[in-house]
Parts: C-alpha cells; structure tokens; sequence
C-alpha cells in the first residue's frame, strides 16, 4: 500500500445530517474520519422538520443535551381532517415518550445543523473536505479506496480507508458501486413545500399540526421549527392531477395557494419548491468495507417526519458495531448484523408513511367520501404500529424466535445517584447496561459473567423508586418511574440493554440473569465479537 495515500479509519461521502452525526459519534469513539462533501457549503433551506424522542435521546447522548432546548419545540397533536374539518384520525405526538420528553420535537433543519456542524468542526479527529465530489469507490480485502475531484480546480485525490460509508443521497454514488438496487414500494407524488417565516407579532388561525385531506387540494400544515426565537411555518400543497409541477414552482402561486391561511404582508417565504414524494428501499446496505446510510439506503414520504429520523438510526446502530470492530473486539461478521436490524425497521416505518399518505393524497371527491365514511364508521384500519427491531443480536428461544420484550426501545429518564442527578445516561454512560429491580439479580451474577460485562464495558445498574432507602443500598432513585413502570408492565426482574438503546433480552426472576448474560456472549461470538478477558474466565473442563 503506497504511504502516499492517506489512510483513515472511516470515510463519509456527503455532509448533511447523517453524515454529520456518524462523523460525530466516530469522532467520540476516538476514530480518524475525512467526510467528502461535493458542495463548499451546507444547504440553507428546510427539508426535515422533526425528530422523535428517540433521535433526542442520541443527539443528547453525543453531548447536544443542553444545547437542544434552544434550537426545537414539543410538538403538538398531529391531527387528519377531511374536506369539512371533521376528524378523521390524530397522533398524540404531544404526550410523554418512553425515551422521556414529548414524542416529537420539531426543528428548523439549518439551525440544527449548524449545531451539529459545530459541533463536529470541534472534533479534531475529524477532516472535512467541502467542494470534492466522490467520483470512484473501489475496495480490496483489507481496505477501501475512494477518488475525488474538486468541484472548483479538477484536481483529483485518492484516500484509503478501514470503512466507507455512503451517505450520500439518494443517487448514492456508493449505493451503485456495492451493486444495490432498490425496490420501489410504490408510492409517488408530487407536493409543492413552501416554508413561512410570520412577522412579528403575526398570529393566525392556523391548526397547529394537521393533514387537511381536502380532495380539492390535500393541504399539509406543520411547524417547520424555530430560530432565534421565531417560529416558522411550513405548508404542502399536493400537485392535482391536472396540474405540471412547473405550474406549481412560481411564487405567486405559492401566494395563491397560501392565501386562505396568511397574506403576504403577514409573512416571508423562505423557500417553495416541488418535489416528489415517493417510497424507496435498497436491497443491499453493506458490501465488504462499504455501507450505506440514509437516504442512499431508504427514501419514505414525508407523513410521519422518519426521513432524517431514519437516517439517524442508521448511525446509532451502526456506530457501536464499527466500535468494536474498530477496536478489534470483534470481526466485521459483526456488520453483517446492520441491514437486518435497520431495513425491516425502515420497511415498518415506510409503510407507515404510505399507509398516511394514502390517506391525504386522494384528488377525487368520491373517493374521499369513502375514505370518509370508512373512519366515521370505524371500519378503516388503524395506522400500523410504531416499528420495534425484529431481527439480528436479540434474544431468541430455542426455537429461534425472538424472545419478548427483545427488540423493544428501553425506557429513559432521570434518575438519582448520590448527590448527582439528571438524564440515565448522563448519569450512567452509554454502552451495554444491564438494568435490575432489585440486588437479587447483582449478587446472583457470576465471576464469568461479571468479567464477560466488563470486557465489554457495559455497566450494572439497579433502578428503584424508593427514594433514601434505595440510595442507601446504591440503587439509582428512578425518579420519573420510567424504569419500575415499563419492567413491571412487561414482567422483567433484570433486562439487558444495547448500546442504541434497544433490548437485547430480558428475564422475569434474578435467578436468571447469568443465562441472560450467557446468551449475549454467545449471540456476539456468532457475529464475530471476541473478548479475551471472558475468554479467561471460561470453565476449565475436568
């Protein structure tokens, strides 16, 4: 290999959130990445405007906890309404999350990321290169190869790297060269956003997060999130079928369209602009050394505001895995594990983006009226379950059926150790964390056990709600009962959870958390993962 050619551990084709973030959470695990982005600078419009209460928790994980507040809002109740203003369904995503904090928060997409961007430009392990564009992604056994041209002089680099990450938009330039196709889930349409900014002191009578599913023209009003103090406001407008979308791209109709919801002397637009809605999902996420994220991997309507939320998980999931491979706690078998926990997810989500947007994209009078009547009637069927993981390092019984509650999102709040007290991760760090109810469950765990935990650098925590004497024993003080609640909702004494927040398994009695724990070693040994100091501790054979 020619010393000429840098190396790195990681490189990142494209610089928006995605990329932003797992540029971060490589950086705190001490990673040298480069992030190769064709534009010098970032885009300054809105695209997405939420993240739910799980994406909070992981950006307030990577150090952005205090910095949030400032930049997003809680969301309120997202309500769907037919021609008449009659409801026809609503999502509370106003009410308390199981990650604490309301369901949705919504953002203003430039203002967030230049937190993010900040907050990456301080990590100097971390190189960005703005203005090249990636041109040719190739790979041998033992490491990645990327060549890029610069978008203002021609000249081409050449970088190597342990790992190549895409996450480079949907015409994902790593996504062709790991010979992924996609599958088109067949949902297309083409809806005009316009994002507001009020003028001061500009109030209206606007419902604060509603689907207005007026066949006459499908109409969608959310926040688009605050800067500085001010509120936006977004609206969409579905493209009617007699319609171009070049009829649609002129400002004045955009004022047209706005007209019955605010005038031109009452508020600014920041941008209006068509596009097209559609549901996409690619069939391969990792080849060798290369893997996609994002966009590159999944593309969803806007209904249920996953698209950068998606994404976001794509690296949470995806960090901690590189982290013991890149530490050399494990082989890249574990990586293996990445699109069977992420696409099924995506899948779930996508449906449930379709299954909304099926329910406002309907032009036709008639058709409207029975999409009416079904909901008044109760004969339409319910939106599909927020997803859980289904597949891959989770718990299984002998028949190898993912054990419940595995696979489920693990509850968060804020709880009290000693004189500290604030948000469970702040107080317990990330990283595997095996939560009990009670001491039963510590002092049962045995030697090979507790040494297999900590060459993992996972944790050992035992929550309880009973203030000064649960202190007193050195149990955390579960002080929203987020813990006791959920564990007594599913039965669990003692449940084990995944760096990304997720269950690995869960058991009903202290007696069996070393078969708990024993199953963990043994689903990561089946994907590569290596621990000498639990190696040490196995039983001698007599």
């Amino acid at each position: 290999m020619s010393s000429s050619i840098p190396f790195y551990d990681v490189v990142q084709i494209g610089y928006g959130p995605v990329s932003e973030i797992m540029a971060l959470s490589l950086a705190r695990q001490g990673r040298r990445v480069a992030v190769f982005e064709r534009w010098s600078e970032r885009y300054p419009l809105p695209r997405a405007v939420c993240i739910d209460h799980e994406l909070y928790r992981v950006l307030s994980a990577l150090g952005m906890g205090r910095d949030l507040p400032a930049v997003s809002h809680a969301g309120p109740a997202y309500r769907w309404f037919n021609a008449e203003w009659k409801e026809l369904l609503s999502i509370d995503w106003a009410s308390e999350s199981i990650s604490g904090g309301p369901e949705v928060n919504f953002v203003h997409q430039p203002t967030l990321e230049k937190m993010f961007e900040e907050v990456v430009q301080a990590c100097p392990n971390v190189e960005l290169n703005l203005g090249w564009e990636a041109i040719e992604a190739t790979q041998t056994a033992d490491h990645a190869q990327l060549v890029v041209r610069s978008t203002a002089s021609g000249e081409t680099r050449t970088v190597r790297c342990k790992y190549l990450i895409g996450a480079d938009g949907a015409n994902s330039l790593v996504r062709q060269a790991i010979g992924s196709t996609q599958e088109d889930r067949g949902f297309e349409a083409d809806w005009l956003v316009i994002d507001v900014l009020p003028n001061e002191g500009v109030t209206r009578d606007v419902p604060p997060a509603a689907q207005y599913c007026n066949p006459a023209r499908p109409t969608t009003i959310v926040p688009a999130g605050v800067k500085d103090g001010r509120y936006f406001r977004r609206w969409e407008f579905m493209r009617l079928p007699h319609e171009t979308r070049d009829d649609l791209e002129h400002e004045h109709v955009a004022w047209e369209l706005l007209a019955p919801w605010v005038r031109r002397d009452q508020a600014t637009i920041v941008r209006h602009k068509v596009y097209t809605f559609r549901s996409l999902l690619a069939d391969t996420w990792r080849k060798g050394r290369m893997l996609i994220a994002g966009d590159a991997a999944h593309v969803m309507p806007p209904f249920m505001g996953q698209g950068m939320c998606a994404g976001l998980r794509d690296d949470w999931n995806l960090a901690w895995k590189l982290d013991l491979v890149l530490d050399g706690k494990a082989d890249d078998a574990l990586l293996d594990t990445y699109q069977p926990e992420r696409r099924p997810h995506v899948s779930d989500v996508i449906d449930l983006s379709m299954y909304l947007g099926r329910v406002i994209c309907i032009p036709d009078a008639d058709q409207a009226a029975e999409r009416d009547a079904a909901f008044f009637s109760g004969k339409a069927l319910p939106p599909p379950a927020f997803p859980s993981l289904t597949d891959g390092i989770l718990r299984r019984g002998d028949d190898g059926a993912v054990l419940a509650p595995a696979g489920l999102l693990a509850p968060h709040g804020h709880v009290r150790a000693g004189g500290r007290q604030g948000r469970f991760d702040d107080i317990v760090g990330l990283g595997f964390v095996l939560v009990s109810r009670s001491g039963a469950a510590e002092a049962a765990l045995g030697a090979r056990q507790r040494a297999f935990l900590d060459a993992l650098g996972g944790q050992r925590v035992v929550v309880a709600p009973d203030g000064e004497a649960a202190e007193s024993a050195g149990a955390l003080v579960d002080l929203d009962r987020k813990f006791t609640a959920y564990m007594t909702q599913h039965g669990i004494d003692t449940m084990l959870v995944r760096p990304d927040f997720y269950l690995y398994g869960a058991v009903a009695t202290p007696g069996e958390v070393n078969r708990l724990v024993d199953d963990l070693a043994a689903d990561l040994a089946r994907h590569g993962v290596r621990l000498a100091a639990a190696r040490e501790q196995e039983p001698v054979a007599a």
